[in-house]
């Protein structure tokens, strides 16, 4: 099998093992790539995640105060409104800084990303994390987790939401999706988390590859919708044995695309 047949079918992760030099390409490619393709406009930008993140994520944390909070890709910082009213200071990590410009919240600040993954914050510093949908942009996931571990404070929570399965052969251009992106094999995703400390609260698959289709028969996001959120987890449940990274048939696509971490630090 040659290397990239191993990453092509999940044996290895696209990225994490690149060089410095290719790390840097990636981030150049990569930087301004979310915000191109629907981000522009603040006024315009309504965030389509509200329900399965409170549903998959939210709804496990304990009904206390936040007093920092990071959020990892975080663009206007409307993945954390259904507990905004919890939270005291946001940091938002970017790797553009049109977010930012955008955004004049006195409440948040943002930080630009770094090529190497590294987290310019002391040790234990964040009671709470989120990272949804950014980690599968990044080359180097596992030294990314690692900062969020160290930046994690004892007894702090951390949430994690991200496509497992390729989303298509990245070598060639695809419509909707940045250059770079791919998802990260569910196996390799597991021994990342378990290797720098985390206890894994839940696990839950999400995002029924058909899921999106209902966009088609409703008039807001699908997964705003607690309905829709509760039909996929069905159909998560019911083909979750179906773990196979990059489909090559229609039947292998039926299968759910992400998985929603809540992981905690002792």
């Amino acid at each position: 099998m040659s290397d990239f047949k191993e990453y092509l079918c999940g044996k290895k992760l696209w990225g994490d093992d690149f060089s410095l030099e290719q790390i840097k390409d990636w981030y150049e490619d990569e930087k301004d790539a979310y915000f191109n393709l629907g981000g522009k406009e603040k006024s315009n930008y309504k965030y389509g995640y509200h329900y399965l993140n409170y549903k998959h994520g939210f709804s496990y944390l304990p009904n206390k105060a936040f007093d920092k909070a990071l959020s990892l890709g975080g663009a206007y910082g409307d993945e954390l409104l259904p507990i905004r009213d919890r939270i005291g200071r946001i940091t938002i990590v970017e790797s553009t800084n049109k977010f930012s410009e955008n955004n004049k919240d006195p409440f948040i600040t943002y930080v630009k990303s770094q090529p190497s993954g590294e987290l310019p914050f002391p040790d234990d510093y964040f009671d709470l994390i989120t990272c949804f949908g950014t980690l599968h942009h990044i080359p180097n996931v596992s030294s990314v987790i690692k900062e969020i571990y160290r930046c994690t404070m004892r007894e702090g929570y951390v949430l994690i939401r991200e496509p497992i399965v390729s989303l298509g052969d990245w070598r060639k251009p695809r419509k909707g999706l940045t250059k770079r992106e791919r998802g990260i094999p569910l196996v390799i995703f597991r021994e990342i988390i378990s290797s720098v400390g985390f206890k894994i609260l839940k696990e839950t698959k999400c995002m029924f590859s058909l899921t999106s289709r209902l966009r088609y028969l409703m008039k807001g996001p699908v997964y705003n919708s607690q309905s829709a959120v509760l039909l996929d987890r069905l159909f998560c449940v019911l083909f979750g044995q179906n773990e196979t990274y990059h489909a090559t048939n229609l039947f292998l696509k039926l299968r759910p695309t992400s998985i929603f971490y809540v992981l905690y630090k002792q």
